[in-house]
C-alpha cells in the first residue's frame, strides 16, 4: 500500500481458519482480533479485510505436503497451502496471478507495475 497506494491499487486481506485452526473467530470479530490479539497493540489495517472465502486461482506448486497436518477434507492441489499466499487481481476483478508464500515480494511488485 505504501509503494502503490497512489495508483489504482489496494491490498485486500482475507482471513482463514484452515492453518492450525488459528482463526476460529467469526467474520465480524476479525478486526477486533487484529487490533487486540494478533498482531495486537492497536493494529488497524490500512486496507480492507474481508470474511473467510474458499475459492482461489490454480495452484503454482503441485506439492501438497503432509495431509495429516491439514484440518479440512478433501485436500486438493489447488488449496491455499499456508498463510501469506498472494493473489494479484486486475482492476476489473479478474484473477491475474497467484504466488506461493515464499515467492519474493519483488516478483509481485514487478507484476503490479506491469498491471498499473
Amino acid at each position: 500500500m505504501e509503494m502503490f497506494g497512489n495508483f489504482n491499487f489496494t491490498v485486500l486481506a482475507f482471513s482463514c481458519n484452515q492453518f492450525g485452526l488459528q482463526s476460529p473467530e467469526v467474520n465480524h470479530e476479525t478486526l477486533s482480533i487484529l487490533k487486540h490479539v494478533r498482531p495486537g497493540g492497536g493494529f488497524v489495517p490500512k486496507f480492507p479485510v474481508f470474511g473467510k472465502v474458499k475459492e482461489s486461482l490454480p495452484s503454482v506448486n503441485p506439492v501438497i505436503g503432509d495431509i495429516n497436518k491439514f484440518y479440512w477434507s478433501p485436500v486438493k492441489v489447488s488449496d491455499i497451502r499456508w498463510n501469506f499466499e498472494k493473489f494479484l487481481i486486475t482492476a476489473n476483478g479478474i484473477p491475474f496471478k497467484r504466488y506461493e508464500l515464499h515467492s519474493p515480494i519483488e516478483k509481485v511488485e514487478k507484476d503490479i507495475v506491469e498491471l498499473l
